[in-house]
């Protein structure tokens, strides 16, 4: 049987890793697949550009249109990134009636259900494995290897620049400024670092997951998302010392009311398991009802890592290119018409357990004015630690472990402390989660 024809959107580090993995390992891949998978035409923008991989025996062009309308190409792989000329690309091949795999979160994230929708029009398929977490196959996992499970909650580590950050403050003592210039040097991180330290990255995948998870359309605009540069050195120290590690989290969990849906700093217990990923490794944890816990631990980004999952995408495009449209899996895992209308939740409506840091005046009175505004809320408080000044002139350090409370109650009691002659400066907060099997 002749190879299956690929065309290639993009010849950068993941799209010179998939050349390498795909030509290293034809021939297990082509036992794999049933047939050969052959990238016969690329388009880069700069083609003098120096390259990771051997561009012998493919077609060149600086005109990605040119991929995507060739006819003799079968799947496109839509590897340029962004949301613009890339939305533009697979909805052409899509209505080519060509296959597509994508490692594209921020397209899949913010216009996957109508490119689902005309994928499933034209009887085509749409795979996106390497959007989330790099090499782990967490979405294959979840919407596969789980199907028969009901999804309680998932909470990963899914951005690897983050996750370097807040390990290198934890392990070295450093400032967030300070490892953050590192990250940049060593490529970890852009220029325009945003995306990776305020969280939006990660609400990217997050969207996707939560989808496959609960069977949901795709609202990232509903995803609440903060960052970690507000996260001091302190912060790490004082929750390692309770017993805790700083992560940043993206979570989602079905409730009664809807569906939580957030990326935001998190403490959870340094036991956990996850608790332990470092470095740029990513991580995701989903509990399932029959299955229990669950851990995917691998690397999130990189140039065969991620290939990794985009030519895993190309076999399983390849081994049902002959099968019924209607029998193959879901894109989002659920049948298209049982999508459910469960609503994503505001922030104001969870409910999670805090780590609340301030500064206090040393002066009497202080901790009991600040307990009772707590208790007025209902909140409770689980462990206290409470710094001696260095002088008279100094303040208190004073950080408090809460237990599960409405975020809505916390913000008032917030406020209401912040509020107080004696607290001095704005209160730190930073949400907690056992992540535990209960």
């Amino acid at each position: 049987m002749k190879p299956v024809k690929v065309g290639l959107l993009g010849l950068g580090t993941v799209g010179g890793g998939t050349v390498n993995v795909l030509k290293r390992n034809a021939e297990e891949i082509s036992r794999r697949a049933g047939r050969g998978i052959e990238i016969t035409h690329a388009a880069a923008r700069d083609l003098s550009r120096p390259r990771i991989c051997d561009t012998a025996g493919i077609k060149l062009t600086t005109h990605p249109m040119d991929v995507v309308n060739d006819p003799e190409v079968e799947i496109i792989v839509e590897l340029i990134g962004g949301d613009g000329l890339a939305k533009e690309l697979v909805e052409k091949a899509i209505a080519n009636g060509k296959h597509v795999v994508t490692a594209n979160k921020a397209l899949i994230a913010k216009h996957g259900n109508e490119i689902f929708q005309a994928a499933q029009a034209k009887g085509v398929m749409v795979a996106f494995e390497a959007a989330v977490a790099g090499g782990i196959p967490i979405i294959k996992a979840i919407r596969e290897g789980l199907a028969g499970n009901e999804i309680q909650w998932l909470a990963g580590i899914i951005n690897g620049t983050g996750n370097f950050i807040l390990t290198e403050m934890k392990d070295k003592g450093r400032d967030f400024v300070d490892v953050l210039k590192e990250a940049q040097a060593l490529g970890y991180a852009e220029a325009d670092p945003t995306f990776d330290v305020e969280g939006i990255d990660a609400a990217h995948k997050l969207t996707i997951l939560a989808s496959i998870a609960f069977g949901i359309p795709l609202q990232f605009d509903a995803a609440y998302t903060e960052g970690i540069t507000k996260i001091t050195r302190d912060d790490v120290n004082y929750a390692e010392a309770l017993g805790y590690r700083i992560k940043h989290l993206g979570i989602s969990r079905r409730t009664d009311k809807g569906i939580e849906l957030r990326v935001h700093p998190t403490l959870i217990p340094e036991r956990r398991l996850i608790a332990n990923v470092d470095g740029v490794m990513n991580a995701v944890l989903v509990m399932g009802d029959a299955v229990g816990p669950t851990l995917y631990y691998g690397a999130g980004a990189g140039a065969e890592p991620t290939a990794s999952a985009v030519v895993a995408d190309l076999v399983d495009v390849v081994r049902a290119l002959t099968s019924d449209p209607e029998n193959r899996v879901p894109h989002l895992a659920f049948q298209a018409d049982a999508l459910s209308d469960l609503p994503i939740l505001k922030m104001d409506d969870i409910e999670t357990a805090y780590y609340l840091r301030m500064q206090a005046a040393d002066e009497p009175g202080v901790m009991a004015k600040v307990t009772t505004i707590l208790g007025g809320q209902g909140i409770s408080i689980e462990a206290l630690i409470q710094k001696e000044p260095v002088d008279k002139s100094t303040d208190v350090s004073v950080i408090m472990l809460t237990h599960r409370v409405q975020e809505a109650r916390m913000n008032q009691a917030i406020a209401s402390i912040e509020a107080l002659p004696s607290i001095h400066g704005a209160v730190t907060r930073i949400r907690m989660e056992a992540l535990d099997a209960n």
